[in-house]
């Protein structure tokens, strides 16, 4: 879990005229908020919060001002639709040793059995509870030897210590599809065609 520092300022202008003036500066807007407190509304810079947000689930230590520091978490990013820079961040507060709820991505390794079978990722990233300065980037799962019909379920993938499910159990995570009952679909298809 990686933890990256930014400085912030609080802003006091809202609005689409106010936002497009802070991302004219190459800044972005962001709200941060959690425990009870109201919504703070903050500048960081744009830059460098682009590159911490390429991590997963990014602990951010925010210097609001020069006075306070924060941690936070990434809730919600506003990009644009066809630039894909940053327009707007909404950011969580959190306290070390508290544990929050997060989606961690799911990785696989080795190969199917035999038989031309395809892996369906039903989903792709696994949600989990886990100490918010802990937060594992990613879990690995082996698919080694899996044949048709096989599924890894939420329970049989290994987390690391402190970190628990924040799904049910027996949630379907990846199957083993076979991809000779596809073919045969598509070919009576075709004959009821003819």
């Amino acid at each position: 879990m990686s933890e990256v520092k930014l400085s912030a300022e609080t802003r006091t202008e809202f609005g689409k005229g106010a936002a497009r003036r802070i991302r004219r500066d190459s800044k972005v807007p962001a709200v941060l908020y959690g425990h009870g407190s109201d919504p703070l509304h903050l500048t960081l810079p744009g830059h460098e919060l682009l590159l911490a947000l390429r991590t997963p689930n990014v602990l951010i230590s925010l210097d609001i001002d020069g006075k306070t520091n924060e941690l936070a978490i990434p809730k919600a990013v506003q990009r644009d639709p066809l630039k894909g820079f940053l327009e707007h961040v909404d950011l969580q507060l959190v306290k070390r040793g508290e544990k929050v709820t997060v989606e961690i991505f799911v990785h696989t390794e080795g190969e199917l059995a035999p038989g031309g079978n395809l892996l369906e990722h039903v989903l792709n990233a696994l949600p989990v509870e886990t100490e918010a300065t802990h937060i594992p980037e990613s879990v690995t799962v082996s698919v080694e030897g899996l044949e048709a019909g096989a599924s890894i379920l939420a329970k049989d993938i290994p987390l690391p210590s402190g970190t628990t499910l924040a799904v049910e159990e027996d949630t379907v995570v990846l199957q083993v599809l076979s991809a000779q009952a596809e073919e045969t679909e598509g070919e009576g298809e075709e004959a009821a065609e003819a």
